[in-house]
């Protein structure tokens, strides 16, 4: 009697078992055919949260949940008042788990100064929150090259404005608006050629005596200019083979995402971008991709998924865009890319284009900081400013 019992255990307890073994796994109980059925799930997640989901124009509820639904071809639109929309169609496989990850961006973004003293010239400092501006406006006890920190951390007691030089102790004529700079690999020098004149200014502390570099400037420039290309042959050495390989032959790389996954490029030459992975990965994005190069294309590469895709706005007039400014978001997933009269964001794979910004601004000038506010050049009262300012954009 005690087998009996014991056979009788196991065979429920294995019978528990598989049901939630098969209803972890997505599998349910279909009413209509009285079948139990494959589903799959979709984990939709936003920011900001508590954004309605949207399932083919049904609400569904709100962010950050799970929703269980059968294999088949879906929209997900995430709303929330105050907010762009986001949408994405999506194909649900049984027992599979796909990811809806939307980034909301406010539909009205703040806007406010950081400085009032003309900039003539401003320059991002390359993969920092640093910016290098540049004031004419005929005072000498203001006119002079500045460094803005838009670093906001709460332990960070120093201005954000800084006077690295004033204008009256370089040479006479210069004029800041022709101004060409480079940086050093590790961001504390600044090589500025002012033509034909150029200097070695100091980052970190004021230039009292500035180092004129002019007959030296060329070399100087190379040798920076071989040490970042080190650096990058090292962050290339962490993508496939595959990839590398052909990377310094046919594509001018732009700049790495901040967790340096992706990588912005241009083409140089037509090619079929060659495959990396043996056997292709489950789960990943959908969104399809281009793996068939055009001469001064625009190009985002994901190592993780092997995936390459082209970047339209870019690529539409390869010759203009060299006009267009492009940089990543700080969480890799997006882009801004500044266009004549408007700002806009597109995830990595060119889906979800927004327009974030279309109010006046001015100049080449655009910077993202590591914090994901955008900074511009605007002149809000023209009327009583001859020059631009610097303004942050809230989008988050």
């Amino acid at each position: 009697m005690k087998i009996l019992y014991r056979i009788i255990a196991l065979t429920v307890f294995t019978i528990i078992l598989v049901a939630v073994i098969a209803y972890a796994r997505g599998y349910r109980f279909n009413p209509e055919n009285n079948k139990v059925t494959p589903t799959g799930i979709m984990s939709v997640i936003s920011w900001p949260k508590a954004a309605s989901i949207y399932i083919n124009g049904e609400l569904k509820g709100v962010t950050d949940t799970n929703l269980t639904l059968p294999p088949g071809k879906y929209t997900v639109t995430i709303k929330k008042e105050g907010y762009t929309a986001w949408e994405k169609t999506l194909v649900l496989k049984g027992e599979l788990v796909e990811s809806a990850e939307a980034v909301l961006f406010p539909i009205n973004p703040s806007l406010s100064p950081l400085t009032n003293i003309g900039i003539t010239k401003a320059i991002p400092v390359e993969d920092s929150d640093l910016v290098l501006l540049f004031s004419q406006n005929d005072d000498q006890e203001k006119d002079g090259v500045y460094l803005y920190d838009a670093n906001n951390h709460p332990i960070n007691l120093l201005p954000p404005l800084k006077l690295l030089i004033l204008k009256s102790k370089l040479a006479a004529g210069i004029d800041f608006s022709q101004t060409r700079v480079t940086f050093s690999p590790d961001l504390k020098q600044a090589l500025v050629d002012f033509n034909p004149t150029a200097y070695l200014l100091n980052l970190n502390e004021d230039n009292t005596q500035p180092l004129e570099v002019t007959n030296s400037k060329d070399t100087l420039i190379q040798a920076w200019e071989e040490e970042k290309n080190q650096e990058l042959n090292k962050v290339m050495e962490t993508f496939p083979k595959e990839i590398s390989q052909i990377a310094s032959d046919s594509f001018q790389i732009k700049s790495f995402s901040p967790d340096k996954l992706r990588f912005l490029y241009q083409a140089k030459a037509d090619l079929t971008l060659p495959s990396a992975l043996k056997r292709p990965l489950i789960g990943t994005n959908q969104t399809p991709e281009n793996r068939h190069l055009l001469t001064d294309h625009w190009y985002v590469y994901d190592k993780k998924e092997d995936r390459n895709y082209e970047l339209r706005d870019l690529s539409t007039d390869p010759k203009q865009s060299s006009s267009q400014l492009a940089y990543w978001f700080y969480d890799s997933r997006h882009l801004v890319i500044k266009e004549e009269k408007q700002i806009i964001i597109v995830e990595y794979d060119d889906s979800n284009k927004e327009t974030v910004y279309s109010g006046p601004f001015s100049g080449d000038f655009l910077a993202v900081t590591s914090d994901g506010k955008l900074l511009i050049l605007a002149d809000l009262n023209p009327r009583n400013n001859k020059l631009p300012d610097l303004y942050t954009v809230g989008i988050r």
